[in-house]
């Protein structure tokens, strides 16, 4: 029976899952996006959330408990300065894993996670703030009364 065993070992001993873990938090901070499989994905999204929660408020206190889990000064530094402030507003979340299909060796699942705030061609797509509508029968009719293109002709 497996009860109370949520995570997931990914075959590996602790000590070995943990620097993978840190290793590629370090690669998805540096590059905003990695390619691995599902599973290493599902991980390191569960490894990484707190991680970035922790950064939106910069204290030593936080900087020393990142430092501990990612072990990379510089990827530390990067998460607090660059990733933490285009964040800081969303609440959860940070991460989104792609689905890409099957790789062609062994065909393991494999998947893109990124961070979300850091895809432009997703977020290009959104408007910033939906607005609500209200009724359009008195602006079709001030739109109609002056057409911009007949003064633009006259001059």
């Amino acid at each position: 029976m497996r009860h109370g065993k949520k995570i997931n070992h990914l075959g590996r001993k602790t000590a070995h899952r943990k620097a993978m873990l840190a290793n590629m938090a370090c690669s998805l901070i540096e590059h905003k996006r990695i390619n691995t499989t599902v599973a290493k994905a599902k991980a390191l999204k569960q490894f990484i959330e707190p991680l970035v929660t922790k950064s939106k408020e910069d204290t030593t206190h936080n900087r020393r408990i990142v430092f501990s889990r990612l072990r990379q000064k510089g990827a530390v530094a990067e998460l607090f300065r660059d990733v933490a402030v285009k964040v800081g507003d969303r609440p959860g979340g940070y991460t989104r894993i792609i689905k890409l299909g099957n790789r062609l060796g062994d065909n393991a699942d494999m998947a893109m996670i990124e961070f979300v705030d850091f895809n432009t061609i997703y977020n290009a797509d959104k408007p910033k703030k939906k607005t609500t509508r209200r009724s359009r029968r008195g602006n079709t009719k001030a739109v109609a009364a002056t057409p911009p293109a007949a003064s633009q002709e006259e001059e």
